[in-house]
């Protein structure tokens, strides 16, 4: 009895036919090649002839178990053997050095890193020319110091009069109680300070409301009608009451000497509204007050104060010793910490938080025609730093009472002081109260 399968002879173990017999099907389709030495028998890259592999009887498969008593066609001994049944080896690149294997080639990292990293550039920009756009339309540019006339000489560095005033514009009835603002007609100035930017430092100056000054001659704001110098004497504030922004420039130049470059107005709304859009304020406060005009409840520690407390704050002067003196440097105090917290990256970094802080502000921030968005940060800049240790703050240097009450400047000191600042030399000057 044959003991071969159908097709083998004695002859043919060693391969297939020599001529005589075709190879079964599946080795033609799926000739088996291997990267191996000469003497395996097998051959391609290894040298050698082809070894013919034995015929698998009907329904058999090398994924199939092996039929007892059939030899050669046990799982193992193919998947030992290094049978494939889907893949032709020696015909393509392997995974190892870039290709996959259906020959696509590797991802190019580089490339796809060089684009990503533009496409945010491109993005980063676009966000912040619209941010500037939208910013710079906010600004109110409505004084108009071409307006001002006599005007002393430029010197070195910039000048900027900030004022905070007592304007209710925007306000409800509502907040016009939370804030205790009262219902008054107009507007009046409770705060007004000049910060000098320059190379040898920036110097923040409080004008206390209260000071002595004298009504120059002045254009009307409005009228265009030139009123003449009466020598009239009146507290500082009022020149802002008689003719707003432009009489106020006027006067602090006519006063000290100093020419002012920009001018940067905020009300109590806005003053408000941007504590309250960085979440509050921290201030520490040496001795407790309690003021009904203002509002102003404050224990004596270390807290936080939202928008409502820190404009009560800076307003209060009745319950205070010094009365305006004490006032303008508890607003000093507050404009450093307001600006150390609000350029911090939490706020800067944070959409959430910068743009409701910036609408805030600009929603009621007036500023002079020739003002921009970068005047804007420097005067924010040179506040922080002021306010933080880079610089000096100080009072106007007073000198005692006029007659009528009025705070009156020690006009040597400020003499010394304004040259200082003309020629941005680092100011020596003390304030006496």
């Amino acid at each position: 009895m044959n003991e071969w399968p159908p097709g083998w002879t004695g002859d043919s173990r060693g391969g297939y036919g020599r001529g005589s017999a075709g190879r079964p099907e599946s080795a033609r389709t799926m000739r088996h090649i291997q990267r191996g030495g000469g003497d395996s028998g097998y051959g391609g890259y290894g040298g050698g002839p082809y070894r013919a592999e034995p015929p698998m009887p009907p329904g058999m498969s090398p994924h199939r178990p092996a039929v007892p008593g059939q030899r050669g066609y046990d799982y193992d001994d193919y998947a030992d053997d290094g049978y494939n049944t889907g893949q032709v080896y020696g015909g393509g690149r392997g995974g190892g050095d870039g290709y996959d294997p259906y020959g696509r080639p590797a991802p190019n990292w580089r490339r796809r890193f060089k684009i990503g990293t533009l496409t945010l550039l491109v993005v980063f920009l676009g966000v912040s020319i619209a941010t500037y756009f939208w910013a710079d339309s906010k600004l109110d540019r409505e004084v108009d110091l071409s307006k001002v006339i006599e005007r002393p000489e430029a010197g070195s560095g910039t000048n900027y009069l900030i004022v905070g005033s007592d304007s209710r514009e925007g306000m409800s009835a509502a907040e016009k109680r939370k804030l205790h603002t009262g219902s008054a007609e107009g507007k009046r100035t409770d705060s007004m300070m000049i910060l000098h930017v320059g190379d040898n430092g920036s110097t923040m100056v409080s004008l206390p409301r209260d000071s002595d000054v004298e009504i120059p001659s002045f254009r009307g704001s409005e009228s265009g009608k030139l009123f003449p110098n009466e020598g009239r004497h009146t507290k500082l504030n009022a020149a802002y009451a008689e003719d707003g922004p432009e009489l106020l420039v006027r006067t602090v130049e006519a006063n000290t000497g100093l020419r002012i470059d920009h001018y940067a107005e905020i009300g109590f709304g806005g003053f408000a509204k941007i504590v309250d859009s960085v979440g509050g304020v921290e201030m520490d406060i040496p001795k407790g007050f309690k003021d009904e005009k203002s509002g102003a409840d404050f224990k004596s520690g270390t807290q936080t104060l939202n928008g409502e407390q820190a404009l009560a704050f800076v307003r209060t002067r009745y319950a205070l010793p010094g009365s305006d003196l004490d006032r303008t440097k508890n607003q000093q105090k507050f404009l450093a910490a307001l600006a150390n917290q609000t350029a911090t990256p939490s706020t800067v970094l944070n959409p959430f938080k910068l743009y409701p802080t910036m609408g805030a502000g600009l929603d009621t921030l007036i500023v002079d025609k020739e003002m921009g968005l970068f005047d804007l940060a420097e005067m924010f800049w040179a506040m922080k730093g002021v306010t933080g240790g880079d610089g000096k703050s100080m009072n106007m240097p007073i000198s005692g009472n006029t007659p009528n009450g009025n705070l009156q400047w020690d006009r040597t000191k400020v003499k010394q002081l304004v040259q200082q600042l003309k020629n941005d030399e680092k100011v020596t000057v003390t304030s006496n109260r």
